[in-house]
């Protein structure tokens, strides 16, 4: 079992796909797959259920933590010797939802630190867990919660999210509003997986309803546009009100005490984190996300 076994094996646990996988590491699909069987072959038993589509089973969940943790460990460790034979402080790996929030940390945290080269990965809160855990990166923030073993944490902002719509809509004079008087309404929000989405889907299912959306995409940007548009209306976060650069847009407040978000920032409880990242770890956790400041 060599290294370049364990990486391959993790793209194919990944992508659960060997044509895929052999594409994404540019390998022929025959030796992908002898290399494979050879990993089960020592291991002793399959990794992978072969009936139809290519599935990873529990013995492969298993080793694919295992791997996951030691190439983890191997990178932390070649960036450890780098860190301390340049003398300096290196690289620091930042996932998130979304990056729009953090303009402000990250510009403050570059000012300060200009030597340091930061790395930004916009990831699903799904794979959080899993790209801390293979050390892929040292810091992940996000809008909902991560549910795993071995991570640390720390709440950075909990806040209402409001729903925006646009200048002129009939809700637009509301203080207030229930989610059952927005059955019906037409939403723009974001795609499944993300903050905003399950929570409109949450909020609507818990009263047996279920949203109309006519749109749906990645760039909450855009969504913001289309709303002040006259598309739709859609969910915001409260700290989306501070931004310096809005499109107009009514906000009206969803009388439901779940109505909320909770950012949160997360790294491996068990991990060496870098100095990079334990001061950037500082400056997301220490921002005053209510004035857009550092905390005096």
């Amino acid at each position: 079992m060599d290294l370049n076994t364990l990486a391959q094996f993790l793209v194919v646990a990944r992508l659960e796909h060997l044509s895929r996988a052999a594409d994404e590491l540019r390998v022929a699909q025959p030796s992908l797959s002898r290399t494979i069987a050879r990993l089960e072959a020592e291991l002793g038993t399959p990794l992978f259920d072969r009936a139809g589509r290519l599935r990873l089973n529990d013995a492969g969940r298993l080793f694919r933590e295992h791997a996951e943790r030691a190439l983890g460990e191997l990178d932390a460790g070649r960036r450890a010797v780098a860190e301390a034979a340049g003398d300096g402080f290196g690289t620091v790996r930042l996932a998130s939802e979304t990056f729009l929030t953090f303009t402000a940390p990250l510009a403050a945290f570059k000012r300060a630190h200009p030597s340091i080269e930061v790395e930004l990965r916009q990831t699903p809160a799904g794979e959080m867990a899993r790209a801390l855990r293979a050390q892929e990166v040292d810091l992940c923030v996000a809008s909902q919660p991560v549910l795993a073993d071995g991570l640390a944490s720390a709440r950075l902002l909990d806040e209402p999210v409001w729903v925006a719509a646009p200048l002129g809509h009939p809700l637009a004079e509301r203080a207030s509003v229930t989610v059952p008087e927005l059955a019906g309404e037409p939403f723009i929000t974001a795609r499944k997986g993300h903050w905003q989405r399950r929570l409109l889907d949450r909020l609507f299912a818990a009263r047996d309803l279920t949203p109309r959306i006519v749109c749906e995409g990645d760039e909450p940007g855009a969504i913001a546009e289309l709303i002040s548009a006259g598309l739709g209306i859609g969910l915001v976060p409260g700290i989306a009100r501070r931004a310096a650069f809005q499109p107009p847009a009514a906000w009206i407040a969803v009388d439901d005490p779940d109505c909320r978000r909770a950012l949160t920032l997360y790294w491996g409880a068990g991990a060496r984190l870098s100095a990079a990242a334990r001061l950037l770890r500082a400056t997301i956790a220490e921002w005053d996300w209510t004035s857009g400041e550092p905390r005096a």
